[in-house]
């Protein structure tokens, strides 16, 4: 039988078995292309070809793959000869068919980790790509062990390997599935309250929703990141569907028997509590494993906030068959089966570092961490993975038990930044790749060479529910601090709650920023707090918290929340101010990044600084104030306000404003 013949029959037999699987192809340019074009002309199907530069349609680039979640597709290319953008493969074989091959083209199999990947530009924080060695052989790892994939190299010679038959597929009629009408039937006699649905993507948890909204005797109202990833709900649900935008939701006075909200853990949860206490019925679906990053912290970072919570889990798939081998393999190989939380870790705890190195010589112990990680954060996706494997400056702390990980801290070298760069970032000019709180420190600080020490950022930290309250967490980061001796200091960056911020204060942490806008990713503003060490870092510490206390009330009438400082009640400019002042006139630094300094200088000067007094002492949107003053857009708004603080700085004092507006210039002719 020749080759084509015997490729059709296996691919006959996974569409009756309602499988998929992963064929890679590893040698060169041309040598990948010819084979990846036979296996087009062999078999009918999309052949959908994810690359950066594709030779025919239909194709997609690896970031715009997200736009087609929801389609499906029969058979599939995913070039990774100059980069692997490990969730665009993973959202790839979500989309594909029961009998369906998802062909991955490689670089010669003996060389790969040596070849510089283009996708590190995203997560490494380095200018040029990097070398992945520890993912690529963790993958090879897997590709080794699974019996289930094809691996065609060059200049190897290939046989057809005998894959045991299989029960035949019996594809969804489009009627609820055993365990959807089981989970169906709960939630159509739940008098009120929340549920769940959580489960791997091809479960059936829209089709569900859609279902339930279909049979309800009353309303119910859709909402979910984007319109768009609800058609299959849509579908479902037919005319009774009907969206509206969360953010829309919340301005409005709707009411229905039920809300819907899809991809739930995608929403910020304050938003989330907010969404759920104004029905009398809620309906959280999300997913918990794969390329979304939602993570099992979905579950107990939100949903145990409920105490009557209905759980459901869906785990037979509907689009292919239980045990797919493809979705074994890309779960395997981009680390998908988060901790589970089931088994507690038993003995006394013993707190180890270890390095990337750990990835080639016991690779079990990072594996361990990183579903710890993953397990107990909202977010966690494969670009975390790849930047745990092979990113430079990447440090571990891990706690073990007797019998496996408790808990784990992830950190991250910053700063060290040369004088030059620091007052650059200081001044607005330059923003260069990583380095989040040292650059915040110089870039919203008070002081331009902030980003020259050096420190180390708590990336994440995670501590098994079962062994939480031993003061285990605080102990990972006094041992984090002992490592970090010949540094200035620790860092964190988070969300700010109270819950959280009484955690980094009894780790000893000085909180020295607060952000002036939520984050759509927590809902929460922004805090920075640092740890110090050395002596330098002592100092930068103490001054930052002092600059936070004067800004406090001006942060917390912009903000609308108090800031969780001693306030101090000080008018009068100082010198930071004045520099500060200089930096927003004379420079780049946003208007924002100011605000107790502008503050205090509306309050000294006499002159009447309508674009700057409309935006921050009266709160006037920026399109109220360019048409009260006539003004073209944002830009033109922006150069006003600059030029109102030059002009309010000459009339205070002319020579002191000439001498910083030289200074501050200077910093932009960055060598």
């Amino acid at each position: 039988m020749s080759e084509n013949n015997v490729l059709s029959t296996l691919t006959a037999q996974m569409a009756q078995e309602g499988i998929r699987r992963l064929l890679v192809l590893s040698g060169d340019e041309r040598w990948c292309g010819e084979q990846a074009f036979m296996l087009r002309d062999a078999l009918p199907g999309d052949w959908l070809w994810v690359a950066s530069e594709a030779p025919v349609e239909p194709h997609c680039r690896p970031q715009a793959l997200q736009t087609l979640l929801g389609r499906e597709f029969r058979h599939a290319v995913f070039d990774a000869r100059q980069g692997f953008d490990a969730a665009a493969f993973a959202a790839l074989s979500g989309t594909l068919q029961a009998g369906s091959w998802l062909v991955l083209l490689t670089p010669a199999y003996a060389t790969w980790e040596n070849h510089p990947d283009e996708d590190s530009l995203r997560w490494s924080d380095c200018p040029q790509p990097i070398p992945t060695p520890h993912f690529v052989q963790h993958f090879k790892r897997c590709i080794a062990r699974d019996e289930q994939v094809l691996h065609w190299q060059q200049h190897q010679p290939f046989s057809w390997p005998h894959f045991p038959a299989r029960d035949d597929w019996q594809p969804a009629s489009g009627e609820p599935q055993p365990e959807q009408a089981e989970i169906l039937q709960q939630l159509l006699q739940m008098p009120s309250g929340v549920a769940t649905v959580t489960a791997a993507r091809g479960r059936g948890k829209s089709a569900l929703a859609g279902q339930l909204i279909r049979r309800i005797g009353g309303t119910a109202i859709v909402t979910a990141p984007a319109k768009a990833a609800t058609d299959v709900l849509a579908q479902f649900a037919g005319d009774k569907f009907r969206f509206i935008a969360p953010d829309a939701l919340l301005a409005g006075a709707e009411s229905a028997d039920w809300l819907i909200i899809d991809e739930a853990a995608a929403l910020p949860a304050p938003l989330l509590h907010r969404l759920v206490a104004r029905f009398p019925r809620t309906l959280l679906t999300t997913t918990v494993q794969g390329y979304e990053g939602t993570g099992r912290g979905f579950l107990l970072k939100f949903c145990a906030h409920f105490a009557h919570l209905q759980r459901f889990e869906l785990r037979q798939p509907i689009r292919w068959a239980q045990g797919c081998p493809l979705e074994k393999t890309v779960s395997d190989a981009l680390v998908f089966d988060d901790e589970t939380f089931a088994q507690t870790p038993l003995g006394n705890i013993r707190i180890s570092a270890f390095e990337q190195d750990v990835w080639r010589t016991n690779p079990e112990l990072p594996l361990a961490v990183y579903r710890l990680l993953s397990g107990a954060h909202y977010r966690t996706s494969p670009l975390d993975l790849r930047r745990m494997m092979d990113a430079p400056g990447q440090h571990f702390l891990q706690a073990s038990g007797t019998d496996r990980v408790a808990g784990a801290v992830w950190l991250v070298d910053e700063g060290g930044l040369s004088a030059h760069l620091s007052q650059a970032v200081w001044a607005g000019y330059r923003r260069p790749r990583g380095n989040l709180v040292a650059q915040s420190l110089a870039a919203h600080g008070g002081s331009p060479l902030a980003a020259t020490l050096t420190g180390r950022r708590v990336s994440r930290i995670a501590v098994h529910p079962t062994r939480q309250r031993e003061g285990l967490g605080q102990q990972l980061i006094a041992q984090a601090s002992a490592d970090a001796s010949q540094l200035d200091y620790l860092s964190v960056s988070f969300g700010f709650t109270a819950t959280l911020w009484r955690f980094w204060l009894r780790c000893g942490f000085i909180l020295v920023r607060m952000g002036n806008h939520r984050e759509a990713s927590s809902g929460c503003f922004t805090a920075m707090a640092i740890l110090p060490i050395s002596e330098a870092g002592k100092q930068l510490a103490e001054r930052e918290h002092h600059r936070l206390r004067r800004d406090a009330l001006a942060l917390s009438h912009w903000n609308g929340e108090a800031v969780p400082v001693i306030p101090l009640k000080e008018a009068t400019l100082n010198d930071d101010d004045w520099q500060a002042l200089a930096g927003f006139a004379f420079a780049h630094r946003p208007l924002l990044t100011s605000l107790g300094s502008l503050s205090r200088l509306l309050e000294t000067c006499c002159h009447p600084l309508p674009a700057l007094r409309g935006r921050l002492q009266d709160k006037d949107s920026e399109a109220q104030l360019c048409a009260r003053l006539d003004l073209s857009g944002r830009k033109a708004l922006l150069a006003m306000q600059r030029a109102e603080v030059a002009q309010a700085l000459a009339t205070l004092d002319a020579g002191c404003a000439q001498q910083l507006h030289d200074r501050i210039l200077q910093w932009q002719f960055f060598h």
